[in-house]
């Protein structure tokens, strides 16, 4: 797979796949984050759905030690980076709406109209999260 060329760098948590928490919460692979199905209770956890996905985090590894940079260095485009940026604003902006608004007496339509604002901010933010790799 053709790694993208990355202008910016942010630090975020590892990406390797997390322990099971609690009952009900699925395991992703360590690589794809693509749903691992369900295992039994013998053996070691899986961590990758496949040779595929454990050859490439190996890769990663491997570049990014040559590279000297740590382990939980996220290389993201200019472009991925404004993004991000933008949708953080709009938020901010929402929170700010909603919270000058409560200053105030407002209506219960200038309220919903303003929460509805706010939940459609955060709604944009599920593209955050980190999904499978194509």
């Amino acid at each position: 797979m053709a790694q993208q060329h990355a202008s910016s760098t942010m630090t975020s948590p590892q990406l390797s796949p997390a322990p099971t928490r609690g009952r009900g919460e699925e395991r992703r692979c360590g690589w794809c984050r693509r749903v691992l199905p369900e295992q039994g209770s013998v053996g070691r956890p899986r961590l990758y759905c496949g040779q595929a996905c454990r050859q490439r985090a190996y890769e990663q590894r491997s570049a990014t030690a040559k590279a000297g940079l740590p382990a939980d260095v996220v290389l993201v485009s200019r472009a991925e980076l404004d993004g991000l940026q933008d949708r953080l604003y709009q938020l901010r902006c929402a929170l700010e709406d909603v919270e000058t608004l409560l200053t105030e007496k407002p209506t219960k339509a200038e309220l919903e109209r303003s929460l509805a604002d706010l939940v459609r901010s955060t709604g944009r933010l599920d593209r955050l999260w980190v999904t499978e790799r194509s």
